[in-house]
């Protein structure tokens, strides 16, 4: 290989190696947690039904079923859905989007506490700790769509 050839092979070799090292850099980590390690309390999931009932239930129905243009947030569809992400991306979707007429308008505490009662109606067991609604920590809780 000549000089010429040379210089422009180790300047795309230097980019693929910043790449490569960026790329790592922005991987996340696993999940450390599932929604089966009893991430929240029952007193929360209570509160979360609350603000469910008054926030939710119209459009995705008082069993969490769905209805007309809204869709379930129980039962395979919605588990397969959710399953190996991170009660982050659940939280962040209810977040940001629900409810449907007012987006954008529920806290980070609150749409945790609908997340704790989804997972309640789902059958994951209550805890001692509360679901904290910090990013950093739903990140570290995967969704599983069956007991491990």
């Amino acid at each position: 290989m000549s000089i010429r050839n040379a210089v422009p092979v180790a300047v795309l070799v230097a980019i693929l190696a910043a790449g490569a090292g960026h790329a790592h850099a922005t991987v996340q980590q696993t999940p450390t947690r599932t929604t089966w390690s009893g991430v929240y309390t029952a007193a929360q999931a209570a509160r979360g039904e609350a603000a469910y009932t008054e926030q939710c239930s119209s459009c995705h129905g008082t069993d969490l079923s769905g209805g007309g243009f809204a869709p379930a947030l129980n039962g395979t569809t919605f588990n397969s859905a959710w399953n190996d992400l991170t009660l982050d991306d659940l939280l962040d979707r209810i977040r940001t989007t629900m409810p449907q007429d007012k987006p954008g308008t529920l806290s980070r505490a609150v749409s945790a506490d609908i997340v704790t009662f989804i997972l309640q109606k789902g059958g994951c067991a209550a805890g001692e700790t509360e679901l904290a609604p910090q990013q950093e920590n739903l990140k570290q809780i995967a969704f599983k769509a069956t007991k491990p």
